[in-house]
């Protein structure tokens, strides 16, 4: 349990710093991406307001130096003449932008035929690479082609692309992701290091508390014992000498009841404890549960009930085998006693995958639809008074539940349509 309890924090510590610093890495990488498309689409729309050029100073204005306020685009008019002018989109742009934007632009016609191809402003394409980067991009209206942005404008010809160098941008912001997963990863790596540390410190008072409560239990369950020895010796010898009576049936039954909880206190205790060191084989599963559940026939029957086995033969488990027959009989116990009158107790066994499912349902008045797992706790009871009249005490299906965890299967209670069903999956 301190194992499983301190794997929990580890996972739960390391889950955390996860989630925040890799959501703040997450959140600037996307930030810079959806920069990087900002940035091209502002350009590409610049081109293709210029047709394709970029924008020059429109003859008697001073030359742009990237401090004189933009002109925006419904302010400028091209020339008649084609003579070059200005259209911004409303943003600065430096006075080297015209050396550091690296554009071509192709123009094919409906037939996807070549009409025009300017590569004036980019070294690393030739003619013939823009022109099969043109065809391979006909139809779309924008997007990315490697490391290209275009986008598609209508011309009187047919269909202009243009594709803008982002290359410098996105090596640049690969860059950026790469090393900042590489940081988080070493850093993610250094945390886990330090949890695991200090994580068996940050437990050590529960595992102390822990044990103290183990201790506690096998110590006074040795001690309860002993009197509750010689009480029952002693009721036997009044039996023997006054006859039985129902004062002493009653000693009797208390006396009962007090051994096999602090019996099962012990087991659980010991079975926690023990863990993975339960002596482990290879034995037949489908015997165990078929010969473990015959016993109960006869006591199903004898309190008005049936029970019905549906065990797959030729199931294997590698476990401990007297621990798995004796979580069957606890389960069956467990039906017995609180099934209603005249109720069905079904056992199935079958394999699923590559696991074994164990099975035990019984019917029962009053039983609430979904999940009840928390009938594994320990003492916890659904019926207090029912409770009292069959004589549990509220501490089987924990031990049911550490012997399932002890071959590390898991446990599950479910209600439905009026039947309890109690699933141990191995």
């Amino acid at each position: 349990m301190i194992r499983s309890l301190r794997i929990r924090f580890i996972a739960i510590a390391m889950g955390a710093v996860l989630l925040v610093p890799g959501g703040m890495m997450a959140a600037i990488n996307v930030s810079n991406y959806v920069n990087i498309n900002r940035n091209a689409d502002v350009r590409l729309q610049m081109l293709a307001m210029n047709g394709g050029q970029f924008p020059m100073a429109v003859p008697g204005e001073p030359a742009f130096n990237g401090e004189e306020p933009p002109v925006t685009a419904t302010d400028a008019r091209p020339n008649e003449d084609n003579a070059p002018h200005r259209q911004w989109d409303g943003r600065r742009l430096t006075a080297e932008a015209p050396f550091e934007m690296r554009f071509f632009t192709v123009v094919l016609d409906d037939a996807g035929n070549t009409v025009a191809t300017n590569i004036d402003r980019i070294a690393a394409v030739d003619e013939a690479g823009a022109n099969a980067m043109a065809t391979a991009v006909q139809g779309r209206t924008g997007g990315f082609y490697g490391d290209y942005k275009f986008t598609a404008v209508a011309v009187e010809n047919g269909t202009m692309y243009i594709f803008l160098d982002c290359g410098r941008d996105l090596d640049t912001f690969r860059s950026f992701l790469w090393s900042s997963l590489w940081v988080s990863l070493i850093g993610l790596a250094l945390v886990f290091l330090l949890v695991v540390i200090f994580s068996k410190k940050v437990i050590a008072p529960v595992a102390e508390s822990y044990e103290k409560q183990k201790r506690f239990i096998t110590d006074s369950s040795h001690e309860i014992k002993t009197p509750l020895t010689i009480i029952d010796a002693n009721t036997e010898i009044l039996e023997m000498e006054q006859g039985a009576n129902e004062w002493t049936q009653s000693i009797r039954k208390q006396v009962a009841r007090l051994t096999d909880l602090t019996g099962k206190l012990v087991l659980l205790s010991r079975m926690e404890e023990a863990g993975s060191r339960t002596p482990m084989v290879d034995f037949s599963l489908s015997d165990a549960v078929s010969e473990a559940a015959q016993p109960f026939a006869a006591v199903a029957e004898a309190a008005g009930k049936s029970l019905a086995v549906n065990v797959q033969p030729g199931l294997s488990l590698y476990g401990d085998e007297a621990a798995i027959r004796q979580a069957v009989g606890l389960l069956l116990d467990n039906a017995v006693k609180y099934s209603n009158e005249g109720g069905q107790i079904d056992v199935t066994l079958k394999a699923a995958g590559k696991h074994k499912v164990l099975t035990v349902a019984n019917t029962a008045d009053h039983v609430t639809d979904g999940p009840a797992d928390r009938l594994f706790e320990r003492f916890y009871r659904a019926d207090a008074s029912r409770n009292s009249e069959t004589g549990g005490h509220g501490i089987g299906l924990s031990v049911v539940k550490a012997i399932a965890q002890t071959h590390k299967g898991k446990v599950a209670a479910v209600g439905r349509n009026g039947r309890m069903e109690f699933t141990v999956t191995l």
